[in-house]
């Protein structure tokens, strides 16, 4: 029971006007089956993504042209779009990606992905400039991982300027867009600069092999990254899939307040 405690604290906290009756556990134990598939399904024990009411997936210019309706209908109840990245790049579908989500009635929101060779600042300021207040119906994403394969940038400062650097592009955005960002990592960029940081932030973590709980030792996490090669009808080729720590009715109620 520990990891579903760690999973929905950031939630509760957002919902400060539900109590904690509302994330029984058995309000999430019995669920349906997602309307699309994994090609590469892995067992996650017990406590599987299938637990979970909610799934949604993450998207970038490398899905393609995508059926938005047909999306919704498959069951996706949301979508983590990619807007930026570093100081100077623009995801070349993301103004078309995010006016089809809305158009098709799906919450959706930015995410930036990090650059380290260039300033917090910089990145902000890009950011702001190339992301409309009205595309963000959801909270942004800071999206932070050791990139390996990047050609331009090896650079991996320690982790306390990694924090403050991170600090100071999320300050700017939620006093720019009136939202707090959400906070998106993977295993290795956790345990070398976030474990204990940011305890007051939404998490949304990648494990595609092992539960969060496992991997990400104390860890509270409102998102859950469980595949990369997820298919699901609408998008040609593998796609994320990602599942929320709460049940359907917290899911309504965190995006009536997240949308304000």
């Amino acid at each position: 029971m520990r990891w579903l405690l760690h999973a929905l604290l950031p939630v509760m906290i957002a919902l400060s006007g539900c109590t904690s009756t509302s994330y029984d556990f058995m309000e999430t134990a019995s669920i349906k089956q997602p309307r699309f598939q994994d090609k590469d399904p892995q067992d996650f024990g017990t406590n599987n993504p299938q637990r979970h009411k909610v799934h949604g997936i993450d998207v970038s210019k490398w899905n393609g042209d995508v059926d938005w309706p047909r999306v919704r209908q498959s069951g996706v109840s949301f979508v983590f779009i990619k807007a930026t990245e570093g100081k100077d790049i623009v995801d070349p579908k993301f103004d078309e990606y995010w006016r089809r989500a809305r158009a098709a009635g799906l919450p959706h929101a930015p995410y930036h992905f990090y650059y380290f060779c260039s300033s917090a600042d910089e990145q902000a300021d890009w950011f702001i400039r190339n992301v409309p207040k009205e595309s963000m119906h959801l909270p942004p994403v800071l999206d932070v991982e050791w990139n390996h394969t990047s050609k331009t940038c090896q650079y991996r400062p320690n982790a306390e300027t990694v924090r403050s650097e991170m600090k100071r592009f999320m300050d700017r955005i939620e006093a720019y867009y009136g939202k707090r960002p959400i906070i998106y990592t993977s295993v290795d960029f956790h345990r070398d600069n976030l474990q204990g940081a940011f305890q007051d932030y939404h998490f949304w973590v990648r494990a595609v092999a092992q539960h969060p709980e496992e991997i990400y030792p104390e860890r509270r996490w409102a998102f859950w990254q469980y595949t990369s090669t997820g298919v699901i009808p609408g998008i040609k080729g593998e796609t994320d899939i990602n599942v929320f720590a709460g049940t359907e009715k917290n899911w309504r109620k965190w995006v009536a307040a997240a949308s304000r």
